[in-house]
Formats: structure tokens, C-alpha cells, sequence
């Protein structure tokens, strides 16, 4: 076992706690608006749950995986450098569309977090239809991540 292999692993294993916890919190997000429609004591009770449930995620699992996924990022790319002295990949187009990728899923993380405040504080406006149908955006971001990284294409 080489550190690049093992550096790889544990990458791939925290974006995916990462992109699994921002793909489930939209749909939570989805289910806590859904409640506005339903009686009292119902509405309170299930809002407080979801609510409780959503900050979980991000606490627990979102924010620790990203972290987790940016200082392993940063490790293989010590490890590809050759431990500092040759950075020449890091100019590469498939490299540049991978970091660019990363800004954005980091965008979205902070877009999350953003609204799960606005949620708790009643003062959201986004519908159950946007949550849904933004779930999947950090997905396609990954596709396109996931073959930057794998095919090296414009190396």
C-alpha cells in the first residue's frame, strides 16, 4: 500500500458522507415546507423534528465529510505534486474543471447552511418544488468532477 492509494480512499469516502448529506438535505428542507400546510400541533411537532434533523446533518455529516474531504484533497495533491516539486498538473484543464467543481459544491454547502438558518427562523420562501428539484444539482457537479479526475482528459 502506497500513501497516494490510501489518501485516494479516504478522499472518495468522505465526499461521498459529503455529497450524500447534501443530497438528502434539500429533500428534508422539502418535507419541513410540505408541513405549513398541516394543523397545529401537527405543523410544530414535525417542523421541530425535521428542524433538529436538518442541523444534525450538517453538524454531524455534512461539515465534518467536507472538511475531512478538503485536507485529504489537499494531501493527494502533496502526493501528486511529488511532495512539492513538480505542480505542472495542477494547469491542467481536467484539474482546473475538478477545483472549479469544488468551488462550487462549496458554494452549495454554503447555500444549505444558509437556508436551514432561514428555515429555522420561519423566513424561508423557497417551495417544496425548488428543494426537490435542486437536490440533484450537486450530483451533476460531481459527474462532471468524477470524469475530469478520471480521464485526465487535455493531459
Amino acid at each position: 500500500m502506497n500513501a497516494y492509494d490510501l489518501a485516494r480512499g479516504l478522499h472518495i469516502l468522505a465526499v461521498i458522507a459529503w455529497m450524500s448529506g447534501m443530497l438528502y438535505l434539500p429533500r428534508l428542507y422539502a418535507y419541513d415546507v410540505e408541513q405549513n400546510d398541516k394543523p397545529e400541533p401537527l405543523r410544530s411537532e414535525m417542523q421541530g423534528l425535521l428542524r433538529l434533523w436538518q442541523t444534525r446533518l450538517l453538524r454531524i455529516i455534512i461539515n465534518p465529510s467536507m472538511i475531512l474531504a478538503i485536507v485529504l484533497g489537499l494531501w493527494l495533491f502533496w502526493l501528486r505534486s511529488g511532495n512539492g516539486a513538480d505542480w505542472s498538473f495542477a494547469h491542467q484543464p481536467w484539474m482546473v474543471v475538478k477545483i472549479l467543481g469544488v468551488i462550487a459544491l462549496f458554494g452549495w454547502h454554503g447555500f444549505l447552511a444558509k437556508s436551514r438558518k432561514k428555515i429555522a427562523n420561519g423566513t424561508s420562501t423557497r417551495s417544496s418544488k425548488f428543494w426537490r428539484m435542486s437536490n440533484e444539482i450537486p450530483f451533476l457537479i460531481a459527474i462532471v468532477m468524477v470524469l475530469s479526475v478520471t480521464l485526465e482528459w487535455g493531459a
